[in-house]
């Protein structure tokens, strides 16, 4: 027991000490594109902490007009503060957005809508993991409600503003852990059988199809979409699970900042010459391997036409 300790002791030290080397090596794809925002209206939901939270700084930065869409309006409001001071663009505004209750997505889109006559970017950033089984206010199982279907609706309701403003694109924040998720459509909201480590898999598969069958239905627009995954970050998403708390905790030294997370969403919403590209998943600024679950156009149909009926679209 004593060596055990020992080793795990030297183990952590070992990060600590090379951590920040470890990290510039895994740190990923950088967003190189040099394109300018000035006129051109940003929404990013979950912007007032974490990787959305750099990625609106970054688009402000850029000279656009970015809207926090997030539901911790005092946190939202300290964001914008924080992104207004450091980028000198005053544009930058909070509007609350609760993806847990359908009824706060219609009244943020509505108020949207009636404030804002284009939208060019729409970046689906927010997100729970490893939530306990619990319900949203419409009665979906929390992961599938918050990641999936309040993203699905929000973009349902923005579609015809985005195409408006076309070359336009919608942006997905997935995740590796698609790889292990599965659709179940006799069981899509876990009541049969309920595990939140899956559950959240399942929720980032929903993206991955959801991007694909979205890019199928805009061809023609000049509305582009994407799925990304940000890599393994530094973040509050974890803060549901105690045990993920201390295995984030641990490997710290290693991951990447906000920042860097940031990367791929922004490389997606900006980089010129990917438009052939709309429907596929990107990880470190370039495109990457699915999980063929992810490319089932079936499944992806599928899911859409329940989505639907879940939210009576």
């Amino acid at each position: 027991m004593i060596g055990i300790m020992v080793g795990l002791t030297s183990f952590v030290s070992f990060l600590y000490m090379a951590g920040p080397y470890i990290r510039k090596f895994f740190a990923g794809g950088v967003c190189t594109s040099t394109v300018q925002l000035p006129g051109k209206v940003v929404v990013v939901t979950g912007a007032n902490t974490g990787i959305g939270k750099e990625t609106a700084k970054d688009l402000a930065r850029r000279g656009a007009r970015v809207y926090i869409a997030c539901r911790n309006i005092l946190k939202g409001e300290s964001a914008a503060s924080e992104i207004r001071a450091a980028t000198k663009n005053q544009q930058v505004f909070v509007r609350k957005l609760d993806l847990s209750d359908t009824k706060s997505i219609r009244a943020f889109a509505e108020g949207f809508l009636a404030e804002e006559k284009q939208l060019h970017i729409l970046i689906n950033n927010a997100g729970v993991m490893m939530c306990p089984n619990s319900k949203t206010a419409d009665g979906f199982e929390t992961h599938l409600g918050v990641n999936h279907l309040g993203h699905f609706l929000l973009t349902h309701l923005l579609l015809e503003r985005l195409k408006e403003s076309a070359p336009s694109r919608v942006v997905n924040v997935s995740s590796v852990g698609h790889h292990l998720g599965r659709i179940f459509f006799q069981d899509l909201q876990g009541e049969k059988y309920y595990n939140r480590s899956y559950a959240y898999c399942n929720s980032k598969l929903a993206n991955v199809l959801f991007t694909r069958e979205l890019a199928y239905r805009l061809k023609g627009t000049g509305v582009t979409t994407y799925a990304v995954h940000p890599g393994l970050v530094q973040s509050e998403l974890v803060r549901h699970s105690f045990l993920m708390c201390l295995l984030w905790r641990l490997l710290t030294p290693i991951m990447k900042t906000t920042s860097q997370g940031a990367q791929t969403s922004l490389h997606c919403a900006l980089a010129e010459g990917i438009e052939s590209q709309s429907g596929r998943y990107f990880s470190d600024c370039r495109k990457a391997w699915v999980s063929p679950k992810g490319r089932n156009n079936k499944t992806a149909r599928r899911l859409w036409d329940v989505s639907c009926e879940l939210l009576g679209i």
